[in-house]
């Protein structure tokens, strides 16, 4: 269900089920695992392939995109359309609700791909190793289960309450664990390199998700999707930048 959810990568079985949609939210940081393991195995496969940089680049910046269907992406431009909007948390509550794309919203696309772009060609032009992209969007995924979870959701959004229903301590728990494996497995593989990547993700996560929640005075599946992408985005320029490890 996470997987038709969060996914577009085709399953030979579509299953859905109202009484298991409480679980999917803690899944969600599982989905981060395979999306980190098709940027990374891709990245490697392009580089080795000897396709132009640009290319190679271009294809690597649109990927975690195309693995979600923009499902993301969409959340972000909404929400950047609400909260630089400087209307009133009514407006706001209406420009996040409205399917058009405003000007805020195209400008702020335009800053994440071109940042996102040239953050994956200083990866691969200063030669950084590819493994913490396995990491970057199982993290942003723990961060985002985690504030869908526990923080106030918006009266109007339906996804995050709907999701939300009938919440255990013991979903919250499995992502806290997860979280703290992927940090392990981060150091394990990568280092402190690994380390200050994850950390960079969770503080992106963090000041994007506290700036987005005051604005709008709780949570909803657009913020979500706003947070993450900011959060992503500071890992890979976090690792364009680090050369030192």
């Amino acid at each position: 269900m996470a997987l038709g959810m969060f996914c577009v990568i085709p399953l030979p079985r579509r299953v859905w089920d109202t009484s298991c949609m409480r679980l999917m939210l803690p899944c969600l940081p599982i989905i981060g695992i395979l999306f980190g393991l098709i940027w990374w195995g891709l990245a490697e496969l392009l580089v080795l392939s000897g396709i132009h940089i640009v290319l190679t680049v271009a294809i690597l910046t649109v990927l975690p995109f195309l693995l979600t269907g923009f499902l993301h992406l969409d959340g972000y431009m909404d929400t950047s359309d609400a909260i630089f909007s400087r209307r009133s948390l009514d407006e706001k509550l209406r420009i996040l609700k409205d399917p058009r794309s405003g000007s805020f919203a195209i400008s702020m696309a335009s800053v994440l791909f071109v940042m996102q772009f040239a953050s994956v060609y200083a990866v691969i032009d200063f030669g950084q190793r590819f493994t913490p992209l396995i990491f970057i969007p199982v993290i942003s995924r723990c961060c985002a289960s985690m504030a869908l979870l526990s923080l106030k959701s918006i009266q109007q959004s339906n996804y995050a309450n709907m999701f939300k229903r009938n919440t255990k301590a013991s979903h919250k728990l499995f992502v806290i664990v997860l979280t703290l494996l992927v940090i392990a497995a981060a150091y394990w593989l990568s280092g402190i390199l690994g380390l200050v990547i994850v950390s960079l993700v969770i503080i992106g996560f963090i000041v994007a998700i506290a700036y987005s929640y005051n604005k709008i005075k709780g949570i909803s599946g657009d913020l979500a999707g706003f947070s993450l992408v900011i959060s992503e985005l500071c890992g890979l320029i976090a690792l364009g930048v680090i050369r030192w490890f």
